[in-house]
């Protein structure tokens, strides 16, 4: 956590003063989990680069009301906020705000108090409001002018209003952004409920009868029923979008059916609010149960979600994006100048974009209007790629066809976890599993990763054995980090006796040298010459060649959820810090993003080497925020960060140079780290990149097959599948080894490294922030790429 030299500060933060400008920010529409995080980042960041912040609380009605509803914000006023749900400035709904005069008395607030930049977080709603306050403001000053309520310079000084929105719902039916703020955490909610019902109704069994669950997200819309059915696997799922053609109810009930035959105790079936047929008739969770009583005279409970998808905590992810959002919002808003459209802060895979308000505004009711006139194909593009590509995905995996309904495939593939166990790895094997007999092939699960490949532990898996393995964390394949290299003629071996003809390999750093180590094999072994592919899974996220990996995002959780236990249990103590190790290796990721999530003073990792002095620095400043309102302090650890400055030695030494303003405590995380069900974010992108592997996996068998068999050595046909920053790519392992530390297990290069200033800003460091690499105003229309190998998840 070393200062920055001035020069290093001077060349990120030259353009970037806040001085003189005023920022304020408020919520409006309803509630998200993840709304707090956004506005302590913008208070923060306002305040960092000089400027003066305002809360404005109650939404527009405050603003129009003014008084005490628009308050200047504190560094301190914002802490201890970033893990409570909903708003604690507040938000409401404002008649007065759409009416002419409503908004001339909001005008007049904010130009008493100098503000001319609004940071809006809401709906589509509250984003447009915001914009026709700021094509108006001009005309406003001009009648306040006139009467007589504010002065020329006054009007000189406040001449421009720029405006940035954040989208805050838990709906995620913003177009333009991948993720809106909430919906993460939306998603927890239900699966955590559904998940309930499942352990519950698998429980029973009644002579000819059992229990079918109706999941309906009441108040949800299509991303959420869709996300969490293939987040549960859920048997069948209704959404708007997708209207089931005529006989639909025959065809669920023979589905629920073959799945009694198959002795499924359980099926969930998820309807979302809204959801119609073809003939726009509604479909509702009663109609539904009545069908599956009369029709097959199963036991069937509904279960209403309601609000409970709004409350809680907010997850790690959207505490992360709302950060992120935040001080890109004060960013765009120092960089704009009176031609600068209002624009909305997006992610767009992994990637902060700024878009033209309007444009997002116009396309998300070019949605409506497509439904409306039941285009739903159309409404399904609009939506963008993320829910086109959730959509296809589970399309693939919800109903088996029947034999006669395969394509002609007569290739073997076989599917494989490698290394230490990440939450998500069953999610991915499922979806594989399904993905591929759905493409005709002929599916095999090998058991302990590469030492029960050669011990030839290895059989055919079907339809039927993955169900329910979606929400099942650990890894059920059985996974060890034994290496291939020592054992490379009896897996030639094993791949002849059951002519695998294509491997998919799921796991950690150990399985990128396996691939690396067949890779470099097929010159003496044949055997070796098929299609490969990698599917990173690890709570580390060390693995080179993506952003992301499997599993990560379920550590996260536990980390932040762990942190705010530990915060919490100070509650009304003397003043405390604590002293947290997590777990990595080498990889300060989980530390790093896990400190931004819950709000740490200092994270030390290995890539970013610290000495003596900065360890003292990190504790005077400390030491001096502990003076103020704040009682309970934050320090991250990576296992592996130091090997001399360990644990035990920083709780000592914040403890001495500490005493007599706060006393400390330690944690070691752990293996809880590894462990618990997997998050709603690790069962969908698990899911959805092995469908992804499956599909080029069934791909590169028809290429490469001529003479009767399947022959591919080239260096695209031995690949690992990954996100960079916008795009799912599949990047050849040989390519990847240039890219990799082997050494300490980690990539030369890490993107989550240029988060790390973001979190020293957010714990009040004075640091260089990196701005060349924050988003630029584009349009909409960029965000739609052809379908290749490289779209987007």
């Amino acid at each position: 956590m070393a200062a920055p030299t001035r020069q290093d500060t001077k060349k990120y933060f030259e353009n970037l003063s806040g001085a003189g400008k005023s920022i304020a920010v408020l919520t409006s529409g309803g509630d998200a989990q993840g709304m707090n995080a956004a506005v302590r980042a913008v208070v923060r960041m306002g305040i960092y680069v000089g400027a003066k912040v305002y809360f404005i609380h109650e939404g527009y009605q405050g603003m129009v009301d003014g008084g005490e509803n628009i308050k200047e914000a504190t560094w301190e006023s914002v802490s201890s906020m970033l893990q409570v749900g909903g708003t604690v400035i507040g938000s409401a709904r404002c008649k007065e705000f759409r009416t002419h005069e409503g908004r001339l008395r909001a005008a007049h607030n904010l130009v008493q108090r100098g503000i001319t930049n609004l940071c809006v977080i809401g709906g589509d709603g509250s984003l447009t409001g915001a914009n026709l306050f700021r094509e108006e403001w001009s005309g406003l000053l001009d009648e306040l002018l006139e009467q007589g309520l504010i002065d020329e310079a006054a009007a000189s000084s406040n001449s421009v209003l720029h405006i940035v929105g954040m989208v805050g719902s838990i709906d995620n039916d913003f177009c333009g952004t991948d993720m809106t703020i909430g919906t993460d955490s939306a998603l927890h909610r239900i699966i955590e409920v559904v998940d309930a019902i499942m352990t519950t109704a698998q429980s029973r069994h009644k002579p000819k009868q059992a229990a079918v669950k109706i999941s309906p997200c009441s108040l949800a819309t299509w991303y959420l029923a869709l996300v969490s059915a293939l987040a549960c696997g859920a048997d069948w799922v209704f959404i708007p979008e997708m209207p089931p053609e005529d006989g639909w109810e025959e065809n669920m009930c023979q589905k629920l059916s073959e799945n009694r035959a198959d002795k499924k105790r359980l099926n969930i079936i998820i309807v979302a609010e809204g959801a119609i047929d073809c003939h726009n008739k509604s479909i509702t969770t009663d109609y539904i149960k009545d069908l599956v009583v009369r029709c097959l005279g199963f036991d069937t409970r509904v279960t209403i979600l309601g609000h409970v998808q709004r409350g809680g905590t907010p997850s790690a992810f959207d505490r992360i994006l709302a950060s992120r959002m935040g001080v890109e919002a004060v960013l765009a808003l120092l960089e704009a100048s009176a031609n600068t459209p209002a624009c909305v802060v997006s992610l767009v895979g992994n990637q902060a974009v700024r878009l033209p308000l309007m444009e997002c505004v116009q396309m998300t009711q070019e949605v409506q209007k497509a439904m409306d006139e039941k285009k739903f194909e159309e409404a399904v593009r609009l939506r963008g790629r993320s829910f086109e590509n959730n959509l296809n995905t589970y399309k693939l995996l919800s109903y088996r066809k029947a034999d006669s309904e395969l394509p002609n495939s007569s290739f073997n593939v076989a599917v494989m976890n490698v290394g230490a166990p990440a939450a998500g790895m069953n999610a991915a094997v499922r979806s594989a599993v399904r993905v591929g007999i759905s493409e005709g092939h002929k599916m095999f699960a090998v058991s302990d990763g590469f030492e029960g490949f050669y011990k030839g532990q290895i059989k055919e898996i079907k339809w039927g054995d993955v169900g329910g393995w979606t929400g099942q964390g650990g890894s059920l394949l059985g996974t060890k980090r034994t290496l291939p290299a020592k054992h490379m003629d009896k897996i030639a071996e094993q791949m002849r006796i059951h002519n695998i003809n294509a491997l998919l390999v799921i796991g950690g750093f150990e399985a990128l040298e396996c691939l690396l180590q067949l890779y470099e094999a097929r010159a003496d072994y044949e055997e070796f010459c098929i299609p490969m592919c990698m599917l990173p899974a690890t709570i580390s996220n060390n693995v080179p060649g993506t952003d992301l990996s499997i599993g990560a995002d379920t550590s996260l959780n536990a980390i932040v959820e762990t942190c705010d236990r530990i915060k919490q249990s100070a509650s009304g103590t003397k003043r405390r810090v604590f002293i947290i190790e997590t777990m990595g290796g080498y990889c300060g990721y989980l530390a790093s993003v896990g400190g931004l999530a819950a709000g740490a003073d200092a994270v030390y990792i290995y890539e970013e080497p610290f000495d003596i002095r900065d360890l003292q620095a990190n504790v005077e400043h400390l030491t001096e925020k502990m003076k103020t309102s704040i009682q309970r302090g934050l320090v991250l650890r990576n296992e592996n960060c130091n090997e001399n400055f360990t644990t035990d030695f920083i709780y000592q030494l914040y403890s001495e140079e500490g005493r007599g303003v706060f006393d400390c405590r330690k944690n070691v995380l752990g293996h809880m780290q590894q462990g618990g069900a997997p998050s709603p974010f690790d069962r969908n992108f698990g899911t959805k990149i092995a469908a992804k592997a499956m599909q080029w996996i069934t791909r590169k068998l028809k290429e490469s097959y001529k003479g009767g068999k399947v022959f591919a050595n080239s260096e695209d046909t031995a690949c690992l599948l990954g996100m960079r920053r916008r795009a799912m790519v599949f990047q050849p392992v040989s390519q990847i080894r240039d890219e990799t530390d082997f050494v300490h297990r980690i990539p030369k290069e890490q993107w989550w490294l240029k988060l790390r200033p973001l979190m020293k800003i957010l714990a009040k460091y004075k640091t260089s922030y990196d701005v060349s690499d924050s988003g630029q105003l584009e349009h909409v229309s960029r965000l739609r790429p052809k379908e290749t190998d490289t779209a987007a998840i």
